[in-house]
């Protein structure tokens, strides 16, 4: 990491009686307080480069004591003031990625600017800051992190917009180019002093090699680097949605568990508010990083996509976020496995296992592709950043150029017809799945798509079981006579509504004319 070091002359606070003071033989003239400390130090050296200071003291009755200045709203706290007040007296202090941002809103509170005393902190922080640390990968990313404890200063003095576009740059240039300085966690430390010390070079052959590091960053502070990023328009899509994958495994590992508390439903109030807080910030960072997906088919797994669906449903994210991921994975449905379509159905409207209808939806929007209407509105290039989900306009600008270039192919409908038929046996266990539900995920998929309809037979087969129809041979007569028409309204819509062979073949299972399938 760089660091500068201001100042020479050796340091000389000390803390008496819960007092911060400096050793002098003058004696101390000014009590500031900052945040409850207090400080017993000289007017001299702090108001000779402190406009702010000047200004306060001005308006004070002259004293024959001290005068006491209170700074109750001061940037950083005591660690920054002190770190201000030592550089008004010379004693050394060094500056790096971890403080400078505290710093420099320190000495903007206080002015001590140029037109105040020439060489004062503010040039002098500038400087370190732009000739050093926006040229280092690691110090651009601390110093942008740290800018989290101070939203508003560090949006006004321009840190993190200047962090964002240097980070954004070095991704986008060629990392043999760029001297790196990576996490001690991740890469060797590239400790540098900004007086001339030679510089460690690290040379990353991986080409998302920015991914780890930037996924330290929280949500906001993400968002907006992302979006920096993506706008250079020379990041593969498919190394930005596996940013995004590595950014959402790091910041949502347990919303699994939480769905599941929450399904189970737990009682104790001061937990329920615990994690209500918790699922809102899950829920804003979740639609963060669905609004951040690429819009090319296949930069993201369908698994991925699917995952965050789930989270989607879990963390109840809005309609909006839910069907965006509906149709992205609708357009690369054939990559799904029946395990990555069993979402968690945490309605409370019913008791349904799997949330069937957004599966039902993901389904009609594969057989969409290529369907493109009449006259399809031109694409507006998006002239805004839109923060945590675009607008439904947009959204459907974008899959209706994704369908037109993309439509789906004869093998994809196989490959999706077995999918969805397997997704149906595991379904086909919910006691509370019902039958219209079922009837019309089966019809979703054409005839022709069904090499074979075995799969299909079972998960009918393992219907009629949960629902009580008796499969075998019937033992008694009475039992033969309820066998024959086993279910009269379940037989009736079955026979009705699907493929002819598949209705056949369960009706026979299910008068005891065929063994068990299962």
């Amino acid at each position: 990491m760089k660091f500068m070091k201001l100042g020479s002359r050796p340091d000389t606070f000390y803390t008496s009686e819960a007092v911060r003071s400096v050793s002098s033989e003058v004696s101390s003239d000014l009590l500031v307080q900052v945040k409850g400390s207090r400080y017993l130090l000289h007017k001299f050296p702090l108001l000779s480069k402190c406009l702010r200071l000047q200004r306060l003291c001005s308006e004070l009755p002259e004293s024959s004591q001290h005068q006491i200045v209170q700074l109750p709203d001061f940037p950083g706290g005591v660690e920054a003031f002190e770190l201000c007040a030592k550089f008004c007296y010379g004693i050394t202090i060094t500056l790096s990625a971890y403080n400078i941002v505290a710093a420099r809103c320190a000495a903007e509170y206080l002015q001590m600017a140029e037109d105040v005393e020439k060489g004062n902190l503010i040039y002098k922080i500038e400087v370190f800051f732009n000739s050093c640390l926006l040229h280092g990968w690691r110090d651009s990313i601390v110093t942008l992190h740290s800018t989290k404890a101070f939203p508003l200063w560090s949006e006004d003095l321009g840190i993190s917009s200047r962090c964002i576009e240097a980070i954004a740059s070095k991704v986008l240039t060629n990392p043999s180019k760029v001297s790196l300085s990576h996490s001690h966690s991740r890469r060797g430390r590239d400790d540098m002093s900004c007086n001339g010390a030679e510089s460690q070079r690290h040379r990353l052959a991986a080409k998302g090699w920015w991914a780890e590091d930037l996924a330290d960053l929280g949500i906001d502070l993400y968002w907006r680097t992302m979006i920096a990023i993506k706008s250079g328009g020379k990041i593969p899509s498919n190394l930005v949605g596996d940013a995004l994958k590595i950014y959402a495994v790091r910041w949502l590992p347990n919303v699994s568990r939480a769905g599941n508390a929450k399904k189970q439903g737990v009682s104790d109030s001061d937990s329920d508010s615990n994690s209500e807080e918790l699922t809102s910030k899950d829920r804003l960072l979740l639609e963060s990083i669905i609004s951040l997906l690429p819009a090319e088919k296949g930069a993201v797994s369908s698994s991925f996509l699917l995952k965050l669906l789930k989270a989607a449903n879990i963390l109840n994210a809005s309609s909006s976020s839910r069907m965006e991921l509906a149709k992205r994975v609708g357009l690369q449905l054939e990559e799904a496995t029946p395990n990555d379509l069993l979402i968690p159905n945490l309605s409370q409207a019913n008791e349904k296992l799997y949330d069937v209808d957004i599966v039902m939806t993901i389904v009609e929007q594969f057989m969409l592709q290529g369907q493109s209407p009449p006259t399809s509105p031109p694409r507006s290039k998006l002239v805004c950043e839109r923060r945590r989900s675009r607008s439904a306009e947009n959204i459907d600008i974008e899959f209706q150029e994704s369908r037109r270039s993309s439509s789906a192919s004869h093998s994809s409908k196989l490959k999706v017809a077995k999918i969805i038929d397997n997704y149906l046996r595991e379904i086909s266990r919910d006691v509370n799945l019902p039958l219209a539900k079922f009837v019309a995920l089966a019809e979703a998929v054409p005839e022709f798509a069904r090499v074979d309809h075995d799969d299909l037979y079972r998960a009918i087969d393992i219907y009629l079981k949960v629902n009580d129809v008796k499969i075998g041979t019937p033992e008694s007569e009475q039992e033969r006579k309820e066998a024959s028409v086993p279910n009269p309204g379940l037989q009736e819509t079955i026979h009705g509504s699907l493929h002819a062979r598949s209705a056949e073949r369960a009706l026979a299972s299910a008068g005891g004319g065929a063994s068990p399938l299962l």
